[in-house]
């Protein structure tokens, strides 16, 4: 077993120990496990699945070690479709297990696969906190905007007045908008991507994979049975077009092949016409930018029409890890003991000078 040193903080298996030269590459068929996915017919986990198995070769890792972790609903059965080690955890809490393990085990490649409901309801703090944190994660999180598994009543992310069996006269709830949750947690690493787009999908997967962070990728996915075409217009071709604003770094952000995204008087964001634009106004996308606020102002396009929707990646910086920190925390304390920690240190520390007596 070898460790390949990718040499900077930015690399997704960075410490990650990796295949022998001469040992095989895994292909897809052997990420599969021999569970069955059972999924409705149309789900678009079906195509999420196909997506990972068919890229996740490509890291050149052993199978033990990645991890996919999960929380509780329809998306959350995939760990037993990857033949890696894998963790059905608890309703939300999904990002706070897989920190343990990230935290602990730099040797592996941790994977979060939740939902709209298991991510932005009861594991909303959770999330944001592993998305502030910066621990070394990459969370896929499926948004069909309803709740599939507990059989259709509305979620975070459903749109305002969307009428379910737990809204018979509509939502009056204001959904969120799960990218722009994670730039203002500012996390590293934020995109999104489509269940459909095979290509798209599998290049926004292949960069979460190489972000050494927090990696947040939202994915629209379809859910046939209580959810229908809930992003028709983005996987009709020509409706795609005239919609998807294109975020490509180093790139004019472009809607279609005649429109762009430029700063209005006010430094607000509009879509004008290609032709005869001020290209002194018109954005160009910078993920690498450290500060946050363009990408979350990019993220606002988004509106409950779709009249226009970003997809892409929003941001991807290097900072420092969660779990770097800690550890290079540990080695502070260690070596200040003279290369090693005891129980005596130990004790001293719990019974420090912050500790009191309380009489019977």
């Amino acid at each position: 077993m070898t460790t390949i040193d990718l040499g900077m903080p930015g690399a997704g298996t960075f410490g990650v120990p990796h295949l022998h030269e001469d040992e095989a590459p895994l292909n897809k068929k052997e990420l599969a496990s021999d569970m069955e996915p059972r999924w409705c017919a149309g789900c678009g986990d079906y195509s999420i699945l196909a997506a990972v198995q068919g890229f996740l070769p490509e890291l050149g890792l052993k199978r033990e070690n990645i991890v996919f972790v999960s929380g509780i609903g329809c998306s959350s059965r995939f760990p037993f479709y990857m033949n890696t080690y894998g963790v059905h955890s608890i309703h939300g809490r999904a990002p706070a297990i897989a920190t343990g393990l990230a935290t602990a085990r730099q040797d592996l490649s941790v994977w979060v696969v939740t939902g709209d409901g298991d991510a932005l309801s009861i594991g909303g703090n959770h999330l944001i906190h592993a998305m502030r944190r910066n621990v070394n994660l990459k969370i896929l999180l499926f948004n069909n905007k309803i709740y599939g598994l507990t059989k259709g009543q509305y979620s975070p992310t459903s749109e305002f007045g969307k009428v379910t069996k737990s809204s018979p006269y509509g939502s009056v709830d204001r959904p969120f908008n799960p990218v722009s949750l994670a730039l203002g947690s500012e996390a590293t690493f934020v995109a999104r991507t489509m269940d459909t787009d095979r290509k798209h999908l599998t290049s926004v997967l292949r960069a979460a994979a190489e972000h050494r962070g927090t990696a947040l990728v939202e994915i629209y996915q379809n859910c046939p049975i209580f959810n229908d075409g809930a992003y028709e217009l983005l996987k009709d071709r020509d409706e795609a077009e005239a919609r998807v604003v294109h975020l490509e770094d180093g790139q004019p952000v472009r809607v279609g092949t005649d429109k762009l995204v430029a700063r209005g008087d006010a430094g607000e964001l509009m879509v004008v016409d290609a032709e005869g634009a001020d290209m002194s106004r018109v954005v160009v996308h910078d993920a690498g930018a450290d500060d946050p606020s363009m990408a979350f102002q990019l993220s606002r396009l988004d509106d409950p029409t779709m009249a226009h929707i970003p997809m892409g990646i929003f941001r991807n910086v290097a900072q420092p890890t969660y779990e770097d920190l800690v550890h290079a925390q540990i080695d502070g304390v260690v070596n200040a003991a003279g290369g090693s920690a005891t129980d005596a240190d130990l004790g001293a520390l719990l019974m420090g000078n912050d500790t009191w007596t309380v009489a019977d």
